[in-house]
């Protein structure tokens, strides 16, 4: 190698560089000043600067790698001792079974108001009038379609003078067996 050329780091020196962007600028910086030297050399300098480039990038992988499992651990341990010390409070239980109670206790006033006649009287009028409603949606449905049908116009004028948009839809039905 000619003396101008830089060496690729030494692992140590690989461990102390920052990122894989530091390594991937090192590696371009020695294939621009490799680039003086004489085709044969070039060529195989070229190839023991990849091997090397290539070596360099796999342990700051490996390294990175090795981290990020160390790390995830730890997070996972973080998250067990969390747990526990949420498990072990007994004041944190006391008051859930406190709220356990009290949940209880809105479902069975809930069920006992659910057999009150008024709660049931206004229970069917409002299923009255849902299937009213339905009805009703269903049949302008049907003359919204025949009106575009025969207009094709996505609105219709009021008896105030407004127009009304409207869409049309279509909805494929369940088959019937």
């Amino acid at each position: 190698m000619n003396d101008d050329t830089k060496k690729l780091p030494t692992a140590e020196e690989t461990l102390a560089l920052e990122s894989a962007d530091e390594l991937a600028v090192e590696a371009l910086s020695q294939q621009t000043t490799n680039s003086t030297q004489t085709a044969a050399d070039a060529d195989e300098a070229s190839s023991d600067d990849l091997a090397d480039t290539l070596q360099h990038l796999q342990s700051v992988i490996e390294r990175n790698a090795t981290q990020l499992t160390k790390i995830a651990n730890e997070i996972k341990e973080k998250r067990d001792s969390m747990k526990s010390v949420f498990e072990n409070d007994q004041q944190l239980a006391e008051v859930q079974d406190q709220v356990e109670s009290i949940s209880q206790q809105g479902r069975e006033r809930k069920a006992q108001l659910q057999s009150n006649p008024q709660v049931v009287s206004l229970k069917n009028s409002i299923a009255e009038l849902s299937q009213e409603k339905k009805e009703i949606e269903e049949t302008i449905s049907n003359h919204l379609i025949n009106f575009y049908a025969m207009t094709q116009s996505k609105s219709f004028d009021t008896s105030d003078g407004d127009q009304w948009e409207f869409d049309i839809r279509a909805k494929v039905k369940p088959r019937r067996s």
